[in-house]
C-alpha cells in the first residue's frame, strides 16, 4: 500500500542543508526574523527557551527535537530575561558555530541548529498539512541524526549533495511519525485515524481513479455524510479538495520533468481528457499546461547555461 507520508515527502524534495553547532552561557536572548524555511535544532546539553510566534514558549533540553516546517519569527534565550539581540538569518548562513552570551568558559547550552529547502515549488502548499511546530522528546535516533547532518553540511566527501538529502528526508519522516496522534488538523492527524488513513492510503494509491466521496467514504468504512465531516475536521480540508491538490502536485512534477503529452499527464493524474484537465490545472495553478512546462523547460535551460 503506498504510503502518503513518504509521497509527501519525496514531492518535497528537501536539499541545500545548512548546520552548526550553538551554544549559549549565563544570560542571552536572541530573535530571529521570519524565514520561512524549515528549521530544526537538537539540544545536547542544558536548557533554553524557545518562542515561536503565534505559540506559547517552551523549555527546550538535553534530548529535546524541534522541527518547524516553515520557520517563522521566534525567540531564544537562557540566564535572565534580556532584550533579545535581533538577527536576519540570511546574515547568519555558514556552517561555523555560534556562541550566545558570556564568551568565556564552558557552555551552559548547547545544540546542534541548522535550516533546509524544498525543491518542489509546491512546499508551501503541502507544508500547510504538516504542524507549524514539532517538538519531541527523548528519541535519541533524531539528535544522532541531526549529529550526521552536522558532519556531513561541513565537510566536502564525494556524494555529500545525496547524502544530505537522504539524511533530511529521514529525518523529517522520523520526525513527522513519532509527532503525537493530536497534533493539529493535516495529514499526520489524518493518517493517524485508522478510517481517514485508509482512505488517504487509497487515494494516494491510485490517484488516476475517478474517485468520489462516496468511493472514498466506502473505502473508510463510513457514511457519506460522517466521512465528509471526520476527514474535514483531521485533515483540515475537505476531501476532493486533498485529492485535487494533490493531483495538482504531481501534474506539476510530471510537467517539469517532461517526456509526457498534454494527455499523458491528465490521464496519469485522474481527469478524463486535456482540456478538461487544461482547464482544472489553469484554474488551481494561475498557467494553463503547456505554458508552465515551457516555462520551467525555460528556466531549466537558463539554468544549465549558466
Amino acid at each position: 500500500m503506498t504510503d502518503p507520508l513518504a509521497d509527501v515527502i519525496q514531492h518535497l524534495r528537501p536539499r541545500a542543508v545548512v548546520s552548526k553547532g550553538i551554544s549559549g552561557a549565563g544570560s542571552w536572548a536572541v530573535r530571529y526574523t521570519a524565514f520561512g524555511l524549515p528549521g530544526f535544532c537538537a539540544m545536547t546539553l542544558g536548557t533554553c527557551r524557545l518562542m515561536v510566534e503565534g505559540s506559547s514558549g517552551i523549555e527546550l533540553r538535553e534530548g529535546d527535537f524541534v522541527l518547524l516546517p516553515a520557520t517563522p519569527a521566534f525567540t531564544m534565550s537562557g540566564g535572565a530575561p534580556l532584550a533579545p539581540q535581533r538577527i536576519d538569518p540570511d546574515a547568519a548562513e555558514g556552517t561555523g558555530g555560534v556562541r550566545y552570551g558570556r564568551r568565556d568558559g564552558p557552555p551552559d547550552m548547547q545544540q546542534i541548529g541548522g535550516w533546509f529547502r524544498f525543491a518542489s515549488e509546491d512546499a508551501a502548499l503541502i507544508v500547510g498539512l504538516l504542524p507549524s511546530m514539532i517538538h519531541l522528546r527523548g528519541i535519541d535516533r533524531l539528535t544522532l541524526l541531526v549529529r550526521h547532518l552536522g558532519e556531513e553540511a561541513a565537510g566536502d566527501a564525494p556524494g555529500r549533495e545525496l547524502i544530505l538529502q537522504r539524511l533530511v528526508e529521514i529525518l523529517m519522516i522520523e520526525a513527522l511519525r513519532a509527532t503525537p496522534a493530536d497534533a493539529s488538523p493535516g495529514l499526520l492527524r489524518g493518517l493517524a485515524d485508522a478510517r481517514i488513513g485508509k482512505a488517504l492510503r487509497e487515494m494516494h494509491a491510485d490517484i488516476a481513479r475517478p474517485w468520489s466521496v462516496t468511493d472514498l467514504a466506502r473505502a473508510a468504512g463510513l457514511s457519506r455524510s460522517a466521512f465528509f465531516e471526520r476527514f474535514t475536521r483531521q485533515v483540515g480540508r475537505r476531501p476532493m479538495e486533498y485529492l485535487q491538490s494533490w493531483r495538482m502536485a504531481v501534474a506539476r512534477d510530471l510537467l517539469r520533468r517532461g517526456g509526457l503529452s498534454l494527455d499523458e499527464v491528465a490521464e496519469q493524474v485522474g481527469y478524463g481528457s486535456a482540456s478538461t484537465f487544461s482547464t482544472a490545472f489553469s484554474r488551481h495553478v494561475g498557467s494553463r499546461p503547456g505554458r508552465f512546462g515551457r516555462q520551467v523547460g525555460n528556466e531549466a535551460a537558463r539554468s544549465t547555461a549558466a
